[in-house]
């Protein structure tokens, strides 16, 4: 069976091939949003923070997911790329079964410290529960949340992108109808959203043990797993800076409810829940399509094919141009709608919501070459790059704009701090893709 990774794309194929992994990434995101509709609309706006106050400790799990993911996906590819395809499927195997033990860990450990981890989160009085019965679920549901992220890279590595598709869509569909039957009609509160949520995490998980250890239909299936501990290392790092993002998201998240409760309150942190819930949706895109591209990198890098990576990348960057450009004209113009989703009209949360989406939308300029530019140096194995970049745009320059941005300007500050940190970080990508293009020929 003669992998599809390795076939000649045109810029349209290359849509087609990367539609259901950016599809993918766009239902994922609406996990996480569609808890924050039904709670903010069938409970209250306290609920709503709550989802957000939690939300640190969830991206953690990601976090650790889309490190083996990614970073397990690039070594696959390649594996296959060079004709090793009996030494992919150990590979595959083992990561699968580390992301399983990490996921076991972190639910245990994660239910026994559950209080401490609230507070330290920063959840008030009249957020503390809300925040325990919503936690103490999502935690307890962390392999199969593990494994939903493995899969859904693992689908593509293993060119059957639709089908990974079909069954994130499936649990998308299963987590909208359950959060309303659990939460609008058994009246379960913010813990029936939370289960909702694990359901949909468990049916596209459930599904990828099937597929790839029973069905058995692709080159890439279950099989004994070899320990290689360099194949562990090798993957954690090459997906570190997959991790390093979703990490600085949890530091962020903490840092913009914090600054939001010093400025304007419990309903500040609702307002910057809406837009980091529009930022997480119009930002999947980016990610769902650079995680959909990276394999086929990665195979033409096993191959030695420069030739195909200089086309892709090429083909990749008018992509991301034309796509953040539409991206921040129309999130500017149907701004109403995004927020209207999660606050009425005319209440103090939506007016704080939409004055600050204007500032904040200006980051889509730039966010997805950021993106790619990461994940093309996790699909070329160079974890380092990748982290630096990450970390510098994520984190380092986040982190700062955060706190020094509204002592400068004020609250507006917290808005802009983003749209700051992608600017500094389109810099420091353009540096590393211009110091780098000898290794890799990709323009």
């Amino acid at each position: 069976m003669k992998n599809s990774l390795g076939k000649d794309f045109t810029i349209w194929t290359l849509l087609k091939f990367t539609f259901a992994p950016t599809v993918m990434m766009i239902f994922m995101a609406l996990y996480t949003m569609i808890d924050g509709v039904f709670v903010s609309n069938l409970i209250n706006d306290y609920a709503l923070s709550a989802v957000n106050i939690v939300y640190p400790a969830v991206s953690v799990v990601v976090a650790v997911a889309i490190m083996l993911g990614t970073g397990g996906s690039a070594i696959i590819a390649k594996n296959m790329g060079e004709g090793k395809e009996q030494e992919a499927r150990e590979n595959f195997s083992l990561i699968c079964t580390f992301g399983l033990i990490l996921g076991i860990i972190i639910a245990i450990v994660g239910v026994i410290f559950i209080d401490n981890i609230i507070l330290l989160l920063g959840a008030t009085d009249k957020l503390f529960d809300y925040c325990h019965d919503y936690a103490v679920i999502i935690i307890m549901f962390t392999p199969m949340a593990i494994f939903q992220m493995l899969f859904q890279n693992f689908f593509v590595t293993a060119g059957k992108p639709q089908l990974g598709l079909i069954v994130t869509l499936l649990g998308g569909v299963a987590n909208i109808v359950l959060d309303y039957v659990f939460v609008a009609i058994f009246q379960m509160g913010i813990g029936g959203a939370a289960v909702a949520t694990g359901i949909g995490y468990s049916i596209p998980a459930i599904y990828g043990i099937y597929y790839f250890g029973i069905k058995k239909k692709t080159l890439l299936h279950f099989v004994k797993p070899v320990l290689r501990a360099h194949v562990l290392l090798k993957t954690c790092t090459n997906g570190s800076s997959e991790m390093i993002t979703n990490l600085s998201i949890s530091v962020t998240t903490f840092l913009f409810n914090i600054m939001m409760l010093k400025y304007l309150g419990e309903n500040g942190v609702a307002a910057i829940t809406i837009i980091l819930y529009a930022q997480f949706l119009l930002t999947s895109i980016f990610i769902g399509y650079s995680q959909g591209v990276g394999p086929i990198f990665s195979y033409n890098y096993g191959e030695k094919n420069y030739r195909k990576i200089k086309k892709y990348f090429k083909m990749s960057m008018l992509i991301i141009f034309i796509s953040s450009i539409l991206m921040m004209v129309v999130s500017m113009q149907f701004e109403d709608v995004l927020i209207g989703i999660f606050a009425r009209p005319n209440t103090e949360v939506f007016n704080i919501a939409k004055e600050g989406f204007m500032l904040f939308a200006i980051s889509f300029a730039f966010t997805g070459f950021n993106i790619f530019a990461s994940a093309l140096f996790t699909a070329f194995s160079n974890g380092k790059i990748s982290a630096f970049i990450s970390m510098l745009r994520t984190f380092v320059f986040l982190v700062l704009s955060i706190l020094l941005l509204p002592q400068i300007i004020g609250y507006n500050g917290i808005w802009l701090s983003v749209p700051l940190a992608e600017l500094l970080g389109l810099g420091i990508s353009i540096i590393c893709l211009i110091r780098s293009k000898n290794e890799y020929m990709y323009f």
